[in-house]
């Protein structure tokens, strides 16, 4: 009798240790299990009540859990922005912590996460896979991406909305989506011209070859909000692609009413600039195309995370300059 006794208390410490590894919940907290439940592409995740250590796993997912007032112990590598606190929108929000970096894009450290010891993990800016989810809900409770939508195609909204109910805050998630999105509404009321306009958003790439966005891209949706169409042509030739390869030779399909290109460097602005193809196009010759920086300044960033948190200052830096008159 005390071999089983002894044999029950062994199996119950060990239950209790995982549990307190996982994030349970101390005397006088609410208990992991106590929170919703949230539906996602890998089937339903029971959340903690009040999840105080998350792990952000999708790329942009930290600014919305940032907006929801709680900081990520853990987050993944983007533009190679560390601390992660430089970014004029979620700076002050960080307020000096910094995150420890548990991976790159789709590749997770998970001996990192799980000595993080999190009670909670988001994956929703993501392309994760079904085998990874198995092995990070081995360490804390996971929320994979939105089961709605393909992997980095679903909206702000949806993902905003997905990681208010993971925290526990869906009506604070919901003022936040109606706060950005009043935003947008402000923007094409002062600009109803924005709607009569096709925009090609394209990307210098690489040296004599560039990548253009599919509408669901997070960068193309913005400009949709805007008001803006995507060019016919352009989708077309994108099909599902996450983005369609190009040079100089075909050119002639970012002939549209606006043409914005997100560049990384200023030599690679240049060289587009001057090239003889491009200098032939209406849309540069009425001056109706438009060099965005990714990082100085990082407007580019702030369009490419499409956050609640990123939006507000994209709109500032970016409807001015889309608003100037053509040549």
């Amino acid at each position: 009798m005390r071999t089983r006794s002894a044999a029950l208390g062994a199996l119950l410490l060990i239950v209790a240790m995982v549990a307190a590894a996982c994030g349970g919940a101390s005397s006088g907290e609410n208990p992991a299990g106590n929170g919703p439940v949230v539906q996602h592409r890998y089937g339903s995740t029971q959340v903690p009540a009040q999840p105080k250590r998350v792990v952000t796993l999708g790329m942009t997912d930290h600014e919305t859990v940032l907006a929801l007032g709680i900081k990520p112990v853990g987050v993944v590598d983007w533009f190679g922005e560390r601390p992660f606190g430089n970014w004029p929108w979620s700076q002050q929000l960080w307020g000096g912590q910094q995150p420890d970096v548990v991976g790159q894009r789709d590749e997770y450290n998970m001996e990192k996460i799980a000595e993080l010891k999190p009670d909670l993990i988001i994956a929703e800016y993501s392309g994760m896979r079904r085998e990874q989810y198995d092995k990070l809900s081995a360490i804390a409770p996971t929320v994979a991406q939105s089961p709605r939508f393909p992997e980095y195609g679903a909206p702000w909204q949806e993902m905003t909305r997905m990681i208010g109910q993971a925290l526990n805050q869906p009506a604070k998630a919901e003022e936040l989506v109606a706060r950005t999105e009043g935003r947008f509404a402000e923007v094409r009321k002062q600009h109803p011209e924005f709607a009569q306009q096709t925009l090609a958003l394209v990307d210098t790439y690489r040296q004599g070859a560039f990548g253009a966005f599919p509408p669901a891209d997070a960068k193309s949706l913005f400009m949709q909000e805007l008001g803006f169409k995507s060019p016919p042509q352009l989708t077309a030739a994108i099909g599902d692609k996450a983005v369609a390869e190009f040079g100089y030779e075909q050119m002639g399909m970012l002939d549209v009413d606006r043409l914005v290109w997100m560049t990384s460097d200023e030599v690679a602005a240049n060289a587009v600039r001057t090239n003889g193809i491009y200098r032939s196009l209406n849309v540069v010759k009425d001056g109706r195309d438009l060099f965005l920086s990714y990082q100085n300044p990082p407007v580019g960033a702030a369009i490419s995370f499409n956050t609640v948190l990123s939006i507000p200052y994209a709109i500032d830096q970016v409807v001015p300059q889309l608003a100037r008159p053509a040549r």
